[in-house]
């Protein structure tokens, strides 16, 4: 069960993490419980269970957190009807990243296009970290990837060392290479004996696939709105690969999440003296 400690005036529960540190779970009253699976998994892209389960257990407890959690996964309806099968993804061909913005992949993604007509989604994903971001675009052009780059990604996470691409005619323009070469960016790209690249923007590409799939038909229509939520709650839970979330690892901190505003939880459940 592990130690448990008052903190004004609401009951806590004390344990370990592997590393030694001590973390504070609030215990979580069962009125409320409803409340966090649905702000954790269903508003939050309806990941699986292991996920979901990191995400809560690093807030709160309650005795058979995990039974309750899993029932409440199989029995999703949106879960069981929409999402896609998992795939298994190609092997990795020798590309490798020493740290936060070191490589960065970029890969077009096709959708069914929303209301608008926005049929196409710039992904780009920081290898070390995982850390990923996806924009809305008209086109695949060589101006759009600029523009995207230096106006929504540059500008808030720096110049990466290097990028890396498919051979994608727009990403492999004179226009990318000349603004790449300017900001003294290294480019690669996937060779002819390895088309199918690098398996990290192909295993991101199939997970917000599968979110964008749970959103209902109405949200779907407008679903380049729904993207920046859907991305940030796979950015905000722990990646298998590295135990760690992407944000963790990009920013030095796990993010603050609604429901952390609303029971005055820690995302690293520190909030216990």
């Amino acid at each position: 069960m592990g130690k448990l400690a008052m903190k004004d005036g609401l009951l806590h529960r004390l344990s370990k993490k592997q590393s030694g540190e001590e973390v504070a779970q609030l215990v979580l009253p069962e009125v409320f419980r409803s409340t966090v699976l649905k702000s954790m998994h269903d508003d939050f892209g309806h990941l699986g269970l292991e996920r979901t389960l990191d995400l809560i257990r690093a807030r709160v407890y309650w005795p058979k957190m995990a039974v309750d959690i899993e029932q409440y996964i199989k029995n999703c309806g949106e879960c069981i009807t929409r999402k896609t099968p998992g795939q298994r993804a190609s092997p990795l061909h020798q590309i490798v990243s020493s740290g936060p913005m070191d490589l960065v992949c970029i890969d077009f993604l096709s959708v069914e296009p929303d209301s608008k007509g926005v049929a196409n989604v710039l992904v780009i994903t920081d290898h070390f970290t995982r850390y990923a971001q996806a924009f809305p675009a008209r086109n695949q052009k060589a101006h759009t990837v600029a523009k995207i780059l230096v106006e929504k990604f540059f500008v808030h996470y720096g110049l990466p060392a290097r990028i890396h691409s498919d051979q994608g005619r727009d990403f492999e323009s004179r226009l990318i290479r000349e603004m790449l070469k300017m900001m003294g960016i290294r480019k690669s790209r996937t060779t002819p004996y390895h088309p199918q690249g690098d398996p990290q923007p192909e295993r991101f590409n199939r997970t917000l696939l599968s979110m964008l799939g749970t959103l209902s038909q109405e949200k779907r229509k407008q679903w380049s709105q729904h993207i920046p939520y859907l991305v940030h709650a796979y950015n905000s839970t722990k990646c298998d690969a590295t135990g760690f979330s992407p944000y963790f690892l990009m920013f030095g901190r796990e993010a603050r999440l609604p429901v952390d505003l609303c029971f005055g939880t820690s995302p690293d459940g520190s909030n216990v003296g």
